[in-house]
């Protein structure tokens, strides 16, 4: 600072001795003082004093008359003639020559002019050419010197203190860490491979550079190779440095203490960093995976009391944000959850069919407004899902003895998934009456419509896997009742599971939230990642935390959680809510008992081979016909019809089951499809009983409604190319006669509109060719 006050000073005593001088002052444009002397201005053959600043070159001659400008002092020994701004100018040496001036230089202007001076000497043309290019070429100089500095300090790295007083300052070697052949493609940070937990701490909290892809992959899944409080553990040892131990050379010097500058260095560039990343853990911690702390309150008082004990200027904003973290998550816990949000704009009304509010009692598939069904199917379906944390997929947690603990929000999920699945399959094959039957496949293509709305990707394959469950499958005569323009959609909806789910998942990145996804590609995924990457990797001899394959699951967890954010514009049915969640379609029956039950009862009301089915009596004494899925009221973006997912013509083909068993003895029910959701039997995931699980393959079992076997009774195909042989062309609205009295009804026009004309029956093939 001081020499900084005299080179003001020096540049205001040569502006003052300077007449003429006019523009912004020397010090504005100047920060440093060169050098000056006498040069000859060639072709003028004037003899010009130079003042050499780092931003200004200044041409002066001797001051003999009165001052130029009024009020100037009349003691200025030069005269300004001309002056340069070095950064507009370049520097050219010139040749002696015979007759010329000899120890020249020029000066070349932005404009193209140029300006020769001549020194009196060889050496004195060296000084200025020294100085002269030396300014022209400072700021390249400069970062090539900072650069090599730079290279330097590397070279030199910071003193640790020895593995022995700390743990984390173990040089890195491949028995302790391991890193990808590749680099962060923007930050250029090594990404770190396998290590042992002190080279993942060290990593997670490095002095060199911050890696928020690590610190959040490493908080979602530490779990599976360390525990919390062990965890809690390490951060607090890492935060504690002790200072390294002076060298051999320093106690011959100093004693025992490093010499301070080195210490200095230690404290700013290694311990300053390092704590302030350990906190920075902590941070992210708490903000995102605090039910680690909710489980463990003995950990949280730890945390609180390691944060108060933490001190410094540099510390205190971390730790006032790890305080104001901690209460908030404290008030969120103890106060009562509360489910209203505020939206834009108002949600919807309520949808009633047969049963209003209050009749909770009456309420079943028939007597609930379909609208409302998927509706509150998809509240309850969003809150599960939005209710999973990273915690309870990593490691595959769900399907170990301990899953109650560690995976209670996805067990539920799994548990309301296989019920309602169950239910759907239980209120098709219940309905013995073919009338009724048929109303309630209807009704739950329906609801299909309405998650497909709803972008309730979830409840659209419980809908799919209830069709292609054993028992519903081979009901054909049911089947062939159901408009084509329903079967389409149901057709459509099998299609997202097709291919490795390769519609479904480009639907699902095309569409904007809230939606639900399917969880159970999720689960796959992290499945097969679990089971084909090992938890460790072997380097010579020693066992390394296998960090990648945890990259990979954290990727698959951070999808799932990127749709978690946005709820609903929808409101709550307490009643139907609670109807749904109390579902319970095996009641007191084992799974076998219940599949057996299920098929049955398929049997019984559509026998195998069957030209015509049994009469039963009917079951609802409610009126069948369905309200329809549009609003009463109405409001844009409300109830869209479904985008189709394709235009593309498909093949829709429906056959019975070929009886292939002795008609003699107990029936006996084929294992039955497994939900999308349900999980593996603690035994293996690869157990045989678990036909179309979702832990067996991602690729769907096989759709109803692409091909049965050609070989069996009552065939028929449904395709765009025989539609118009099969399905009579739509009839031209009839008039309606003057005497008739005007239908102006909304209902009556809502449910005209709503009701398709009804498909002729088939013509069954009889007799049936032979097996």
């Amino acid at each position: 600072m001081k020499g900084k006050h005299l080179a003001i000073r020096k540049m205001n005593e040569i502006q003052k001795n300077i007449d003429g001088w006019e523009g912004k002052d020397i010090g504005q444009c100047c920060n440093e003082f060169i050098m000056e002397g006498t040069l000859t201005r060639v072709g003028a053959k004037h003899e010009r004093h130079i003042f050499l600043f780092d931003g200004l070159m200044i041409c002066c001659k001797s001051n003999h008359g009165p001052p130029r400008l009024p009020g100037a002092s009349s003691a200025a020994e030069y005269r300004l003639k001309e002056k340069f701004f070095m950064r507009k100018v370049q520097i050219n040496d010139k040749d002696d020559k015979e007759g010329e001036y000899r120890h020249a230089f020029e000066i070349i202007l932005k404009d193209g002019n140029s300006v020769v001076f001549a020194a009196k000497s060889a050496e004195e043309k060296s000084g200025w050419m020294a100085a002269l290019i030396s300014l022209q070429y400072r700021s390249t100089l400069e970062r090539m010197l900072d650069s090599a500095m730079l290279q330097e300090d590397k070279e030199q790295t910071v003193r640790l203190p020895g593995a022995e007083l700390y743990r984390f300052a173990q040089p890195d070697s491949e028995q302790n860490v391991v890193f990808e052949d590749s680099v962060q493609s923007k930050s250029g940070i090594p990404i770190v491979k396998a290590g042992t937990v002190l080279k993942l701490i060290e990593r997670l909290t490095f002095h060199m550079y911050a890696d928020p892809n690590f610190v959040r992959t490493f908080l979602t899944t530490y779990r599976s190779f360390c525990k919390p409080q062990e965890l809690l553990d390490l951060l607090m040892e890492r935060f504690e440095i002790p200072e390294p131990r002076p060298s051999e050379a320093d106690q011959m010097e100093g004693g025992e203490q490093p010499i301070s500058a080195e210490l200095k260095r230690f404290r700013k560039e290694f311990v300053q960093p390092v704590q302030l990343r350990v906190l920075n853990v902590c941070r992210h911690w708490v903000e995102h995976h605090f039910y680690d702390f909710e489980r463990d309150a003995h950990l949280l008082r730890r945390l609180e009391e390691f944060i108060a004990s933490v001190r410094g200027k540099a510390m205190r904003k971390w730790v006032e944000s790890i305080t104001k973290i901690i209460q908030r998550k404290k008030q969120v816990q103890v106060s009562v959850a509360s489910h209203s949000i505020t939206f834009q704009n108002a949600p919807p009304p309520f949808e009633w069919h047969i049963c209003k509010p209050g009749g909770s009692e009456a309420f079943d598939l028939m007597t609930l407004h379909p609208i409302e069904v998927g509706r509150q199917l998809t509240l309850l379906e969003s809150d599960f899902y939005r209710a999973v944390q990273p915690s309870e997929l990593v490691g595959s947690v769900w399907t170990k003895e301990d899953k109650e603990i560690h995976s209670p929000n996805l067990l539920r999920m799994i548990r309301h998934t296989t019920n309602l699945t169950l239910w759907l399959e239980k209120c098709i094959v219940e309905t013995e009456n073919l009338e009724e039957r048929v109303a309630v496949v209807s009704r739950i293509i329906e609801i299909l419509q309405v998650f497909q709305e709803l972008n309730n990707f979830n409840g659209v394959l419980e809908v799919v896997s209830a069709m292609n469950s054993s028992p519903v499958y081979r009901l054909d005569h049911t089947f062939e009742q159901i408009p084509s323009r329903q079967r389409k959609i149901l057709e459509e909806a099998h299609e997202l599971s097709e291919d490795h789910y390769k519609k479904y998942l480009a639907k699902l990145r095309s569409i904007n939230p809230p939606c639900v996804p399917f969880f159970g590609i999720y689960l796959t995924n992290i499945l097969k990642t679990e089971e084909g990457n090992p938890d460790f990797l072997r380097r010579h001899g020693k066992d390394l935390i296998n960090f990648s394959k945890r990259r990979k699951v954290a990727e698959i967890t951070g999808e799932i959680q990127q749709y978690q954010n946005q709820p609903y514009c929808l409101r709550v049915e307490g009643d139907i809510r609670k109807f749904f969640e109390n579902l319970n379609p095996m009641e007191d029956m084992s799974e076998k008992d219940f599949a057996d039950h299920l098929f049955n009862k398929s049997l019984e009301i559509e026998p195998r081979n069957a030209r015509s089915l049994p009469r039963f009596v009917k079951r609802y004494t409610c009126p069948l016909k369905s309200p329809g899925i549009r609003p009463t009221s109405a409001r844009p973006g409300t109830m869209r019809h479904p985008t189709p997912l394709q235009n593309e013509p498909r093949k829709i083909s429906y056959s019975r089951i070929p009886d292939s068993e002795a008609e003699g003895g107990a029936v006996s029910a084929p294992n039955s499809p497994r939900t999308p959701l349900t999980p593996p039997p603690a035994s293996a995931a690869s157990s045989s009983t678990d036909v179309g699980s979702v832990f067996d393959s991602p690729q769907a079992p096989s759709s109803p409604f692409h091909s049965r076997s050609s070989s069996v009774s009552s065939m028929v195909s449904f395709s765009r190319a025989s539609e118009d042989v099969q399905v009579p062309p739509p009839v031209p609205p009839r008039r309606r006669p003057e005497s008739a009295p005007a239908e102006s009804s909304p209902s009556k026009m809502m449910s005209q509109l709503d009701s398709p004309p009804a498909v002729p029956p088939r013509q069954p093939t009889w007799p049936p060719p032979p097996l």
